[in-house]
């Protein structure tokens, strides 16, 4: 059920995003806040489940299926658009003193990460909207070298 000041719930805020790819549970969002300088972390995004839940311990087990299979269709989506070195992956189960959304609705990061970064190597979180790691020549891609991740077991 929709919360009425929750951000994720609202889908036709959402389905404006570059890349947006839907499923019967979830929604794939690429997502950027626009107070962040245009070139640092392109092609974020989020997956969100589309019924309000609090945390990723409330998804369904249907849910997380479908956050699995949105999760891969992402990767291919970016990995065709941007070819980056790798990715990484958060979830944001519970709100922060320093987080803006103080409303919660889980979801899950999905960070395409470039070996070209300043601050590459230095943690994930050290590195997200830091204005110091802006890629040297965001236009340009990576190496691709995401896609060898190979076949789930």
């Amino acid at each position: 059920m929709p919360e009425h000041d929750c951000v994720f719930c609202d889908l036709d805020n959402l389905r404006e995003a570059e890349v947006y790819i839907e499923n019967a549970h979830c929604v794939y969002a690429s997502t950027r806040d626009p107070r962040d300088p245009p070139d640092v972390l392109p092609g974020s995004g989020i997956i969100v489940p589309i019924a309000h839940r609090a945390s990723p311990f409330d998804l369904t087990p249907e849910e997380w299926v479908a956050t699995g299979e949105l999760l891969v269709a992402a990767k291919a989506a970016q990995d065709e658009r941007l070819a980056p070195d790798g990715y990484f992956l958060s979830w944001s189960p519970f709100p922060r003193d320093d987080e803006d959304v103080r409303h919660m609705h889980a979801h899950l990061h999905v960070v395409p990460r470039f070996d070209d970064e300043p601050l590459a190597g230095e943690g994930g979180r050290s590195a997200i909207k830091v204005p110091e790691n802006r890629r040297p020549d965001p236009s340009r891609p990576g190496t691709g070298r995401a896609r060898s991740f190979g076949p789930a077991h």
